[in-house]
């Protein structure tokens, strides 16, 4: 079986910084053809992005993809409320994680795989505000013993 293409258009940065990431999982998205074309370009931003469930189906609410440029009256609205496309059986899981105190559904990246887009979304708990810092204090460490390393070498 080949191996399929993913090919990331957008993804969001700041949620591993705000928030611990427990489970993640793939999910399709419903678009409209001008959407599409506009995800193609890379016109999109996830950053104040996050899922929900509403009547047994999980929406992505925040999503802005901008209007593609050649389109016509039927353009889309920009950070209109899209559909996220998944089993049953992983919706009846994911509303029974939400539903635990304070985890929310966040998407983590926007990719084609293959023909089709996909929303890599992940159950996560936020962070409290001395986690950021021990995890910037963390990174500056590590950047500081490569940094070393890398004199120590040449």
């Amino acid at each position: 079986m080949a191996e399929e293409h993913q090919r990331v258009i957008v993804s969001n940065r700041k949620a591993r910084h705000e928030y611990h990431i427990l489970d993640t999982l793939e999910a399709g998205i419903a678009l409209r053809g001008t959407e599409v074309k506009s995800l193609r370009k890379g016109n999109a931003n996830l950053q104040d992005a996050y899922a929900l469930v509403k009547n047994g189906e999980i929406w992505l609410l925040g999503m802005h993809i901008s209007p593609y440029e050649q389109g016509n009256i039927n353009n889309h609205d920009p950070v209109r409320t899209r559909k996220l496309l998944l089993q049953k059986k992983e919706i009846r899981k994911l509303l029974a994680k939400v539903q635990e105190k304070g985890l929310t559904l966040v998407p983590l990246s926007v990719y084609f795989k293959g023909a089709y887009a996909k929303v890599e979304l992940a159950i996560a708990q936020g962070k409290k505000s001395y986690d950021k810092r021990a995890a910037l204090k963390e990174r500056d460490a590590r950047r500081e013993i490569s940094q070393r390393l890398k004199r120590s070498i040449t």
